[in-house]
């Protein structure tokens, strides 16, 4: 079945400059300061509900799976850390065959209309399509977060970056996450690096251009036992596998007006294969 979305793409600066863009949003006004400008157009989105299995993570960029979570309360930033990141960890080495998993940070999202996104406690569904690496920044994440003497052996090897996205509290029926196939995307054509700024650093994503060939897919009410993981980065680049998932939230026109706000979390992992 299709919806109709409104997505929000990436036209880059006038100028020809660097793309930039604040992570953080300015709380007088809630918007984030960026040089470039949004293009909005209107897409098809595929609800694959019952053809989950028809995409997997090295070949279309994404794999939706079920397992329920131990943790369910995500509502403290220590307790996530403690509880839901281990278990997180030996999930994401049992269906990857990951030998090394470090997550290295986490987003919970609750929409609330009307509300400033002005830090990391108020974050929100983010309606911009976008893939959150860049092989410069994935490269400059194994260095982060990872000790200096295990960063040369492990960047020989293949890593990836991984996003595990879940909805909590309640079926995220209420602004769903849509993602891109990888094998529709033109990564020399439809993607640009953007600079994006934090308070106290600097990183880079993706932003995607629009193109008529971008097959846009999601799962529709997806509960808190469902999850997908979203692959960011990945160190293959021989054209054998996918290498990200372009993503967004969007506006589903079908969505019930009783429905409750989209609560979910999102896991950001560095993944380690042996060779």
């Amino acid at each position: 079945m299709l919806t109709t979305a409104r997505l929000a793409y990436f036209y880059p600066p006038a100028d020809g400059s660097r793309a930039i863009f604040h992570i953080n949003a300015d709380p007088a006004t809630g918007e984030r300061p960026k040089n470039w400008e949004e293009d909005i157009r209107v897409v098809q989105v595929e609800d694959i509900r019952g053809k989950e299995d028809e995409y997997s993570l090295d070949v279309s960029g994404f794999q939706y799976y079920r397992h329920p979570a131990k943790h369910t309360k995500f509502t403290n930033v220590k307790e996530i850390e403690e509880e839901y990141y281990p278990e997180s960890i030996e999930l994401l080495k049992k269906l990857t065959g990951a030998s090394r998993v470090v997550i290295f940070d986490h987003t919970v999202r609750r929409r609330r209309p009307g509300m400033v996104d002005g830090n990391p406690q108020k974050r929100q569904p983010i309606a911009l399509v976008h893939a959150d690496q860049t092989t410069s920044s994935s490269i400059a994440r194994v260095h982060r977060h990872l000790p200096s003497q295990d960063v040369p052996p492990l960047l020989r090897g293949r890593f990836q970056i991984i996003n595990l996205w879940r909805p909590i509290s309640h079926p995220a029926v209420d602004w769903p996450l849509a993602v891109c196939d990888f094998r529709s995307l033109d990564t020399k054509q439809d993607l640009v690096p953007v600079a994006t700024i934090y308070p106290d650093r600097e990183g880079e994503m993706c932003g995607v251009k629009y193109s008529l060939n971008q097959k846009w897919m999601y799962k529709s009410a997806m509960d808190p036992d469902d999850f997908v993981l979203l692959k960011g980065f990945d160190s293959v680049q021989d054209g054998s596998v996918a290498i990200m998932t372009p993503h967004t939230g969007f506006e589903d026109p079908r969505t019930p007006k009783d429905a409750p706000p989209r609560e979910s979390i999102e896991l950001r992992a560095l993944a380690f294969y042996e060779n």
